[in-house]
């Protein structure tokens, strides 16, 4: 995997990852997060709901936001320092969720890239934000950071 520093960047890069969200992955994250809502467990709740059918957790998908900061977009070794979220529709069991990241800002200075975070099921918009993050620093021969 590659890492870009703040100097390899520039506005309008962009990369992507998809997943297909799964029965486990939703009762993992239930778990893992304690969120056992039973719009995201229960079908028979769930069929009487605004989505008429369970839907995963609105964070699960934001997860694939980090997933592309982690290991693409500005890639390993890069910290998440903020993100905002507009949740726009559902997820449902099954639905391939594709996470992109396009870099908006880039603040040498500071080591701080500004991105806007979008994941899509099938074209439609599910979320939407903006996200913070400080990229790598790309070290010098013999271990230092320049």
């Amino acid at each position: 995997m590659t890492a870009y520093t703040i100097h390899d960047l520039t506005p309008g890069m962009s990369a992507s990852t998809a997943k297909t969200v799964t029965e486990t992955d939703i009762i993992l994250f239930a778990g893992i997060s304690t969120d056992v809502n039973p719009a995201h467990l229960d079908e028979e709740y769930a069929k009487n709901t605004m989505f008429g059918g369970r839907i995963a957790h609105g964070m699960l998908s934001a997860g694939f936001i980090s997933a592309v900061l982690a290991n693409k977009l500005p890639g390993p070794g890069t910290i998440y320092l903020s993100q905002t979220l507009k949740f726009k529709a559902p997820v449902r069991p099954g639905d391939t969720v594709t996470a992109t990241v396009t870099v908006k800002e880039v603040n040498v200075a500071k080591n701080r890239v500004t991105l806007d975070t979008v994941c899509t099921v099938g074209g439609k918009v599910v979320i939407e934000g903006e996200g913070l993050a400080m990229p790598p620093v790309r070290e010098a021969a013999g271990g230092t950071a320049c």
